[in-house]
Formats: structure tokens, C-alpha cells, sequence
């Protein structure tokens, strides 16, 4: 039935703010555009919705991030970042070397929950940080098989 995921929608405050954070990470911009406040409203629901969209792309992957910002939000859910909310809870990017990503991120005052964990497990390494409006994002580095 699915023949692949498509895109990963994040509802931001600030289009802007939260597209060069991503650029930050590597995405590359594509489509950017303000949406059809019709098309919109019919396909959200929402009476009135309006709102613009960039569609950001990585080198290393087929799923697209599109940032959407409405024009009248009901505002961040302040738990938003919490591990142990239910429902969506973060993205993870598979990086090379995470000791190196995460001191380049750092040096954009980028602030980590934690020092880099290890899962017993499988010798993943992996640390979580927040994004735009409080989503929480994960780096994680496999092992070699």
C-alpha cells in the first residue's frame, strides 16, 4: 500500500528561524511558497487557515522536511519536547561521527541534553537536543558490522 514516507510536516513559529536551523544541519532548500488559504483550509480543517511552507531536502535522504508556518497558530504545546509525551516524538539523523557533530553544533550554541550515550546494547551512540519551538532531535552514530 505505502511505497515510501513522503515528508515529515514541523509546524513552526518562525519559517525562517527554523529553516536556517536545518540548513544548519545540512538540509538544502527547496519549494518555498505561501499556501492557497482555500487549499489549506480544506485539507487542515481549519476555518481560515492560512499560511506559508518551505520544503527542505538532505543529500542523504529521500524524506523531505516541510516546515509550515500559519499565520494563527494555537501556539507551541509546552511539553513538546518532553521524551515521554505520547505520540510523534523526534527526529533522529544517522551521522559519521558524532563527537564532530555535536562540537559543530555546539559552536552554533547549540545546547544538548545530555553528554553522548552509549546503548549497551548495540554500540549506538546517541544524544538528543531541541530544534525550532522545542522539538527534540536526536544524533545517532552505528557502529561498523
Amino acid at each position: 500500500m505505502i511505497a515510501r514516507i513522503d515528508h515529515l510536516n514541523i509546524v513552526v513559529s518562525n519559517l525562517a528561524e527554523a529553516s536556517a536551523f536545518f540548513r544548519l544541519l545540512g538540509f538544502v532548500e527547496g519549494i518555498s511558497a505561501p499556501l492557497d488559504a482555500a487549499f489549506l483550509e480544506q485539507v487542515t480543517g481549519l476555518a481560515g487557515a492560512q499560511g506559508r511552507f518551505t520544503a527542505l531536502h538532505h543529500p542523504g535522504s529521500n524524506v523531505a522536511i516541510e516546515l509550515l508556518q500559519f499565520d494563527r497558530n494555537s501556539g507551541a504545546d509546552p511539553a513538546l519536547g518532553r521524551a515521554d509525551r505520547v505520540g510523534l516524538r523526534h527526529l533522529a539523523f544517522a551521522v559519521a561521527d558524532i563527537a564532530a557533530s555535536v562540537a559543530a553544533l555546539q559552536a552554533h550554541g547549540i545546547v544538548f541534553l545530555s553528554p553522548i550515550q552509549i546503548w549497551p546494547q548495540t554500540g549506538k551512540k546517541l544524544v538528543y537536543f531541541h530544534g525550532p519551538d522545542g522539538i527534540l532531535l536526536e544524533l545517532a552514530e552505528y557502529p561498523l558490522c
